[in-house]
């Protein structure tokens, strides 16, 4: 069988975020094409207990040397952090049929080896870092965000075939001249259905606040939350996820909690009614949404949170205040159309991976 050997920025075996949870996925859907390996960047002390994942120790960041090694190579901050000499060495003895890089900037390390022009690369964008640093870093963050746009698109160029989440970015390489894209429309396997039908009024919040995006949706629910419980009796928010350094420790509005890190995520969502999302800085990877379709939790999400996935489920965009306060009290008053909604979530993520749809778009892909 062919060998693929995946080029990871996180640790599989330790690390969490939606990232690394779907790419756990599209190794698991490529193992019907291929015997997989990976190489990761991680922050354990210890080597790998899996012998398929090779660990490579993630450099730590200096701000004064990075800077200085993005003028020097002419290679965006982002871009330059990931040309990792240790990484480029590993890449450089191994000999698989095909490499598969997740995120533009895995890339880097492969292209300082003799592997480009002799082994094929495939990428992965998982989600374009220059929106992100575009929305949420100010003008420094708009001005680098053009030089990561090149390197994006530097990058891609190397690649034999790209996949990306995100529709929309699949015309954005094509207007850089890169016709080799495929969108990659990925759900997960079907979990056991939410309780949904004997849920209380409780909604959840779900995401890292270390990413800048997730942290601007937990500020917008603390100001719209009042609105959406005004007038139910027992109306609850959970907030769950690593809280952003640094960020305010303000009271939360009444019947909003921040419970951090959850040791039983499946009970947390198990007892909710809807999982919210008012996600103002899109693109990319929607994990939270597909865990929700996975188990039939209703979902209420802004246009840039369900991205290009509010077809494939059928989701109706909430975008705006008014409308998003609306589908929230929509379904804390009504758990019977909760209900309702949930199950025709679960069923249309079934329907698809008993098509196998995921794993055809995963095969196509990476198909020489």
């Amino acid at each position: 069988m062919r060998v693929a050997t995946f080029l990871l920025a996180k640790d599989p075996l330790v690390d969490h975020g939606g990232d690394i949870a779907l790419a756990r996925v599209v190794m698991e859907l490529a193992r019907a094409s291929f015997s997989v390996n990976a190489i990761c960047l991680s922050k354990a002390k210890e080597p790998s207990p899996d012998p398929d994942v090779t660990r490579i120790a993630k450099p730590p960041v200096s701000p004064l040397a990075l800077t200085l090694r993005s003028i020097r190579d002419r290679k965006s901050v982002v871009h330059a952090r990931f040309d990792v000499p240790a990484l480029r060495a590993e890449i450089e003895a191994r000999q698989p049929d095909l490499f598969v890089a997740e995120h533009n900037y895995m890339i880097e390390s492969y292209l300082g080896t003799s592997h480009p022009g002799r082994t094929p690369l495939a990428l992965n964008t998982v989600n374009s870092e220059s929106i992100v640093w575009r929305a949420t870093r100010g003008v420094g963050g708009r001005v680098e965000a053009q030089r990561i746009e090149a390197d994006e698109l530097r990058t891609a160029r190397a690649a034999r075939a790209i996949g990306t989440y995100d529709r929309e970015e699949v015309d954005f390489y094509r207007g850089g001249g890169i016709d080799r894209v495929h969108w990659l429309d990925i759900t997960i396997p079907p979990a056991a259905p939410a309780p949904v039908a004997a849920s209380g009024p409780r909604l959840v919040f779900l995401g890292d606040r270390t990413w800048p995006p997730n942290q601007e949706a937990f500020e917008l629910l603390v100001q719209w939350w009042p609105d959406i419980a005004r007038g139910i009796p027992g109306a609850e928010l959970v907030v769950v996820g690593k809280r952003a350094p640094g960020a305010s420790s303000a009271p939360l509005p009444e019947g909003m909690r921040d419970l951090g890190f959850a040791d039983d995520l499946d009970a947390v969502l198990n007892s909710c009614r809807a999982l919210l999302a008012p996600v103002l800085t899109g693109g990319g990877v929607r994990v939270k949404l597909l865990e929700a379709a996975s188990r039939g939790l209703p979902v209420v999400g802004t246009g840039p949170a369900l991205g290009s996935h509010a077809s494939v489920f059928g989701i109706d965009v909430s975008d705006g205040r008014e409308a998003f306060v609306d589908r929230c009290r929509r379904y804390l008053l009504d758990r019977d159309a909760a209900s309702a909604e949930g199950e025709r979530l679960h069923r249309v993520n079934a329907d698809r991976w008993q098509q196998q749809v995921p794993h055809g778009r995963v095969a196509e892909w990476l198909a020489p």
